[in-house]
């Protein structure tokens, strides 16, 4: 319950099993402490959440493990997690280091898991979706959205790894994703800005500027994409892993 009410909603978003164990330990230490329930789940969130997005117990766990426990015992529970968590996470992390590891098209990396879980916790809403979560979408299997479609950038010559990069994803209902289909980006683009402006609805139903402005700063796309200021991909990623980026570093916030 403590990692679902972080924004882990579904199996599919629990990915590391040594970063679960060592929550659980983390759990058990701060009932034997009589560490206040609400600070404890406070803690064990943004405990798992550090742990997951610096990969702390990706490579030698046990020894990890070993370390942390010792710590624990000589320091207590919540001076040590807040501790770690302030020398891992500072603010060079969510500006520099965060968006280059997001470089990558593993849809299982921990840092795209952490950001569905982060827009599940911040209630954002889909891609172009007016009431439907990606919440929603995440209990109900919705459909990652290529934002460059997929045949588009196979037409260019773009190898798998380029085109299912995770910054070219959102979560969308699939009747949105159909709907949009191999378009090119600055054409269903301006439709979407025709669309709040007037225009035919094609694309779900948002009919209003600032709807639309928050359905995109919620997902992490640079508005400037509705005023035909269309990138070349390659800047287009680099612009969402900053975003995104930035929208993990808020639900991380949010989490304490």
């Amino acid at each position: 319950m403590i990692l679902r009410s972080a924004g882990f909603v579904t199996g599919d978003l629990i990915t590391s099993r040594n970063a679960i164990n060592f929550a659980y330990i983390l759990f058990l230490r701060g009932r034997r402490e009589g560490v206040p329930a609400d600070d404890l789940e406070r803690l064990v969130r943004r405990w798992y959440v550090m742990s997951i997005l610096t990969g702390r117990y990706a490579g030698n766990p046990e020894t990890t493990f070993d370390f942390d426990i010792r710590h624990i015992d000589a320091q207590g529970i919540t001076q040590y997690v807040e501790t770690v968590i302030e020398n891992e996470l500072t603010p060079t992390f969510w500006t520099g280091m965060l968006p280059q590891l997001m470089e990558t098209s593993s849809a299982k990396s921990p840092y795209f898991i952490a950001y569905l879980a982060a827009q599940a916790r911040l209630g954002d809403k889909g891609f172009l979706s007016k009431n439907i979560t990606v919440r929603d979408l995440l209990l109900n299997r919705g459909d990652k959205h290529h934002i460059f479609p997929r045949k588009y950038l196979q037409k260019q010559g773009l190898s798998r790894g380029r085109y299912n990069q995770i910054a070219n994803f959102v979560m969308t209902q699939s009747e949105i994703n159909i709907a949009i289909g191999d378009k090119p980006p600055e054409v269903y683009f301006k439709e979407i800005a025709e669309q709040v402006n007037g225009g035919p609805k094609l694309y779900g139903g948002i009919t209003d500027p600032e709807t639309l402005r928050q359905n995109f700063e919620e997902n992490c796309l640079p508005t400037g994409l509705l005023d035909g200021q269309i990138p070349d991909y390659e800047t287009f990623l680099a612009e969402r892993r900053r975003l995104m980026a930035l929208r993990i570093k808020r639900w991380f916030e949010v989490l304490g």
